[in-house]
């Protein structure tokens, strides 16, 4: 029988593999790619958000371990920011440095380490995980993006005029929108109709697998040595620094046992796959963040089984 990690990371490295042979075999062009990662993140990812939250109740989660890893977050994102500067290429990398890949990679590795209740506590964090950072993500990218455009004429008027619409774009946007409408669903106890939730569960499926494709399509055309040591250092931020905070954060605020262990071992997973699709969307850090996608993930076949030795004592 395959070791947990090794089963929760072969679908990741065959999927990135496969858009690797994909590109290599010229079935996917350079230009197409980016086309493919507008449709997944205007209409996949979307799908798969309001999905996820309208079957969400708030009242019925225990936030208290998730608090920890949210913490352990931004903390990492504020030290990227500190030390590298306000930019959008560091607002990505800060992304990666704290975006885990919780659903194709988390699910069933927490499912093996922990079981049952050690799953109820990240689909919980799962819940808030893309809600939280990537509306955080976006308003703060909006902003980079408001103040790389300059103030124009009007000064701090002007500015406050900018600040104001990368907060509005923050929102109105195809993360934090399906996410706030699905909540504000759920609250009503409304449950949707069989044949939307599985038109909507189609799509979502498909995001992972397409977003992984389109990982390693990219990563055929990126001269991954040159992105190598980016690459490394945010792989060692996410699948290191981030747990060891949330871990440090957790104690603090007195959690243990399985809540706590389930997060320590989330925030270990390598760099999700839509920090990728924000680069896409953005325009910067691309080459870096496909490659650290990559480092990360082979990365984890290492750090991994040393996070669940560590959680065992918790």
């Amino acid at each position: 029988m395959a070791h947990p990690v090794v089963s929760a990371l072969f679908p990741v490295v065959l999927f990135i593999a496969a858009g690797v042979l994909a590109a290599r075999r010229g079935w996917v062009g350079p230009g197409s790619i980016k086309d493919l990662s507008n449709l997944v993140f205007m209409l996949l990812t979307p799908a798969l958000l309001f999905r996820t939250m309208s079957s969400v109740h708030l009242e019925q989660l225990d936030f208290e371990p998730v608090l920890a890893y949210l913490l352990g977050a931004a903390v990492v994102f504020a030290l990227v920011l500190g030390v590298r500067g306000f930019s959008r290429h560091n607002a990505i990398v800060g992304l990666a440095g704290t975006f885990s890949n919780t659903v194709m990679i988390g699910v069933p590795l927490v499912g093996l380490a922990l079981g049952e209740a050690g799953q109820v506590t990240l689909f919980t964090l799962i819940s808030v995980h893309a809600l939280v950072l990537l509306t955080a993500a976006t308003i703060v990218l909006e902003l980079a993006v408001a103040r790389e455009a300059g103030p124009g004429e009007g000064g701090a008027r002007h500015m406050a005029v900018r600040v104001l619409a990368a907060v509005r774009n923050g929102v109105l946007h195809p993360v934090p929108l399906p996410i706030i409408a699905g909540l504000l669903f759920a609250q009503t106890g409304l449950v949707l109709p069989a044949e939307v939730d599985q038109s909507l569960q189609l799509l979502g499926a498909a995001l992972g697998p397409m977003s992984l494709l389109l990982v390693g399509a990219t990563l055929a055309y990126t001269r991954v040595g040159l992105q190598l040591r980016g690459a490394l250092g945010i792989a060692l931020v996410k699948n290191l620094l981030h747990p060891a905070l949330v871990l440090g954060l957790g104690k603090l605020l007195g959690l243990g046992g399985v809540p706590l262990a389930a997060m320590v071992l989330a925030a270990s997973l390598p760099v999700g796959a839509n920090v990728f699709l924000f680069s896409q969307r953005y325009r910067t850090a691309e080459e870096v963040v496909t490659a650290s996608v990559a480092v990360s993930t082979a990365l984890g076949l290492a750090t991994l089984p040393l996070v669940l030795i560590a959680i065992r004592w918790l």
